[in-house]
């Protein structure tokens, strides 16, 4: 059986969805980064991934629609770091972090109606209120 990566309690991938490629990274890093290629390139297929509930896969096409590809896969490249292992724990850090935030679901608001003494408070405070403009006023009466 393979390794599995725990997003949340219930809900995991199977690690043999990943597909990763190790590249050369771009930028400052002297003789090193023209021999080694420590950069990671993540590839995660959202569409056909059995382990991913519907809701998800819809929340992350909308959420990360910058890191699909028009076949439903999700594309991401780290080369934050200087070594092919801490490139890869950072690519399934995110990936994780892009799925816990799909899984998201907020809480369905309940309409409620306002109680009767709150009703009466603020009808209270609007009398006194017009009380206190209308004793504001320079009318005078005779």
């Amino acid at each position: 059986m393979s390794e599995r990566i725990v997003i949340k309690e219930g809900l995991s991938l199977d690690a043999d969805e990943l597909q990763e490629r190790f590249i050369r990274s771009s930028g400052p890093g002297g003789q090193n980064v023209n021999k080694v290629s420590t950069a990671v390139e993540l590839r995660f297929d959202v569409r056909n991934s059995p382990s991913l509930p519907a809701y998800i896969k819809a929340n992350l096409r909308r959420q990360a629609a910058h890191l699909m590809t028009q076949e439903g896969e999700l594309v991401m490249q780290v080369q934050t770091h200087r070594t092919q292992a801490r490139n890869r724990e950072e690519a399934i850090e995110r990936l994780v972090a892009l799925i816990e935030k799909a899984a998201y679901r907020p809480k369905r608001r309940i309409a409620t109606k306002p109680t009767k003494a709150s009703k009466q408070r603020r009808m209270d405070s609007k009398t006194k209120r017009g009380t206190i403009k209308k004793l504001r006023s320079s009318k005078s009466y005779d």
